[in-house]
């Protein structure tokens, strides 16, 4: 099994930073491709960001290139996300996921149902 603890959200102005982190215990998640998703009120849950289990390859929605980072620290079983020039539309309880697959090359999974382990998620909320 693998447990995913989110944390780092808050209440930001528009145009401030945030940097949120996924710690994951358990069974390692070294090999396996991880993402962050988020769910505003209303709203499905949306795909934000994913990285291969190296690090080396990432893909992120058009609304958050640019501004969203996603990285890994294997060594630490940690996955961040640097976000940066935050708009209001950006507030929404943020999940760290892992697909719990091996060492995939392509950073192509972007449903939710892609993914087999989830956190219990972070809020995020930007003022105007």
């Amino acid at each position: 099994q693998v447990q995913l603890v989110e944390s780092g959200g808050g209440l930001v102005q528009a145009g401030g930073s945030l940097r949120l982190s996924c710690v994951a215990s358990g069974r390692t998640c070294s090999s396996s491709t991880m993402a962050w998703f988020r769910h505003a009120p209303g709203k499905d849950r949306e795909f934000v960001a994913t990285i291969i289990w190296s690090g080396a390859k990432t893909h992120y929605a058009d609304s958050v290139k640019g501004r969203l980072t996603i990285s890994r620290d294997n060594a630490k079983n940690t996955v961040h996300l640097q976000m940066t020039s935050l708009k209001p539309d950006d507030t929404a309880v943020y999940f760290c996921a892992a697909r719990g697959d091996f060492y995939s090359s392509t950073p192509r999974f972007r449903a939710p149902t892609d993914y087999s382990y989830w956190g219990q998620g972070t809020q995020v909320t930007v003022s105007s």
